[in-house]
């Protein structure tokens, strides 16, 4: 059975960047116990990360997605690429 396309795009609060996270990782066909050993961050702040978790550390963040091979892009609303989906916040 085919993967559900993952839907990349603009994030808008914690709980969307984590199930983001969660589709690409599993995706990718990796454990949180992969990712753990390969970024050295637990796999309980992985779980609460992909949760939606908000205190979650920023720094942390960024190891997990730099391991997943994704990166933060930061732009001002509106002025995305051309994939950016409707209904974006202005």
């Amino acid at each position: 059975m085919p993967n559900k396309p993952i839907d990349y795009g603009p994030i808008q609060t914690t709980e969307a960047l984590g199930r983001l996270v969660r589709a690409h990782r599993k995706q990718r066909g990796l454990t949180l116990e992969t990712v753990s050993g390969l970024g050295n961050l637990s796999t309980r702040f992985l779980s609460e990360f992909e949760r939606g978790k908000e205190t979650a550390e920023i720094g942390k963040i960024l190891k997990a997605l730099r391991t997943l091979g994704l990166e933060v892009i930061v732009r001002p609303r509106g002025q995305g690429s051309s994939d950016d989906r409707d209904g974006a916040a202005p």
